[in-house]
């Protein structure tokens, strides 16, 4: 078995480097943009429900292409992919920036150019979300993940601060900002060289083939993926090419559907964050409930990434190995809990140690579910499988936000978030006894010997 912490060669180690500058850029323009049309709707319209719309308009591409965004990453130089994405986002971003300097009255024009932010945005994360276990070895995805994560976060701290002083400063600058981050996102896609795909696609998908169906089929299946040391492989790269057409792209739907694991797992995030996504409206609470500007909203926003980034430089530090599954379920409980106490506060200290905890909660979350899942997944059904994760993801935050503008329009937005928060505590407890499975999982599954 290859030594996971083994130096990398200078191009992987320039690979890796380029894609996590990339990974900033990406995280700090997409919360940069977040944060700055929800203070332009916000201000424009004074409704919850109109925050709600921007996040529909965001997923809703990703829910109608997922059959088609998996194919393209899994057929297509998915680095490729995400240039092209982030080129076409930015040309959108620049479209935002000019109609927000015609003092608008409408939010119409700005919805539709998120939805077409989001149909660049659906093709591109499954492809870029591939990437890392395409990168290194499945040995050292753990490593890449944590430092990807930590890359995020980075983004996400710097991202709204930078947006709400340049939105105070002038309210086109942020939208230029955001635009030059997705370029020099694109640039660094082009850097980044795949030498060699995933061990663990084309091994350990002939050991899971091996185990019967059946009650428990998952967490069997990880077992054997991890004992099939005695079955070397002679490469890299996917177990078959992938099929043409429907048939092809519904695979990833097939596969998680299958896998009690992953469907616990991304269902899970998907449920509890559209229950608790009450970041969406941050722009109401900061204006409404704590008499903040442009500039506390955006600190508030940091919290977010300050708190989600401690957490992963501890999990750099320390990675999570023992008693995965259980974690997971932890980690959201306490998202749940932190929810409800943004939801009932008005200081503004309170509000952002709330926040700060329960990003640092959905941080053990992402980390967990950002590498259990590939390291289940064979590589040559990776894309299609992720495709299909981001929708789920995208519902959780995109479509929560849409879950919270409605409620919050309807209950207002201290009721919206409570009543979140609450559900996602229900959602956590309740996952534990509907996925047993993914409960029960102890360690990340590892490669075979013999096959790096």
């Amino acid at each position: 078995m290859p030594d996971p912490l083994a130096p990398l060669t200078t191009r992987a180690r320039l690979s890796v480097g380029a894609l996590l500058v990339a990974e900033v850029c990406t995280a700090a323009a997409a919360i940069a943009q977040a944060t700055v049309l929800g203070k332009l709707v916000y201000d424009i319209t004074g409704s919850e429900l109109d925050l709600g719309l921007l996040g529909l308009a965001e997923f809703a591409p990703a829910l109608l292409l997922v059959l088609v965004s998996g194919a393209v990453a899994d057929r297509y130089e998915r680095r490729h992919i995400v240039a092209i994405a982030g080129v076409t986002q930015a040309t959108m971003t620049l479209g935002l920036g000019w109609y927000a300097g015609t003092s608008p009255t409408s939010i119409v024009p700005i919805i539709l150019l998120v939805i077409g932010f989001g149909i660049a945005l659906a093709f591109s994360s499954p492809a870029n979300r591939s990437l890392p276990a395409d990168l290194v070895d499945a040995d050292r995805l753990p490593w890449l993940i944590a430092r990807t994560v930590v890359a995020f976060e980075i983004g996400i701290i710097a991202g709204p601060v930078l947006g709400g002083f340049l939105y105070a400063a002038d309210i086109r600058l942020p939208f230029v900002a955001i635009a030059v981050l997705l370029l020099v996102m694109a640039a660094c896609m082009l850097l980044v060289k795949i030498e060699r795909g995933s061990a663990t696609g084309d091994a350990a998908d002939r050991a899971l083939a091996k185990v019967d169906p059946g009650r428990d089929a998952s967490l069997r299946q990880v077992e054997a993926a991890q004992e099939a040391a005695e079955e070397p492989t002679a490469g890299y790269g996917p177990s078959a090419p992938p099929r043409e057409g429907l048939e092809g792209a519904l695979e990833g739907l097939r596969f998680v559907r299958s896998e009690p694991i992953v469907l616990g797992a991304i269902s899970l995030d998907l449920f509890a964050v559209l229950f608790g996504g009450a970041i969406a409206l941050l722009p109401a609470i900061a204006k409404d409930r704590l008499g903040l500007g442009a500039v506390g909203l955006g600190w508030l926003r940091a919290a977010g990434g300050i708190g989600a980034g401690a957490m992963t430089l501890a999990l750099a530090a320390k990675p999570i190995t023992r008693r995965v599954g259980r974690t997971l379920l932890a980690t959201v409980a306490l998202f749940g809990v932190f929810t409800i106490v943004l939801g009932l506060t008005r200081s503004f200290v309170v509000a952002f140690v709330a926040i700060l905890c329960l990003s640092a909660a959905d941080s053990v979350s992402v980390f967990i579910r950002a590498t259990l899942v590939p390291l289940i997944t064979p590589i040559d059904k990776r894309g299609r499988v992720l495709a299909v994760e981001n929708v789920f993801i995208g519902a959780s935050n995109e479509l929560g936000a849409f879950e919270s503008g409605v409620t919050g329009q309807l209950l207002g937005t201290t009721g919206s978030v409570v009543l979140g928060g609450i559900a996602t505590l229900v959602i956590a407890i309740s996952w534990r006894f509907l996925f047993p499975s993914l409960r029960r999982v102890d360690r990340f599954p590892t490669p075979p010997e013999g096959t790096g």
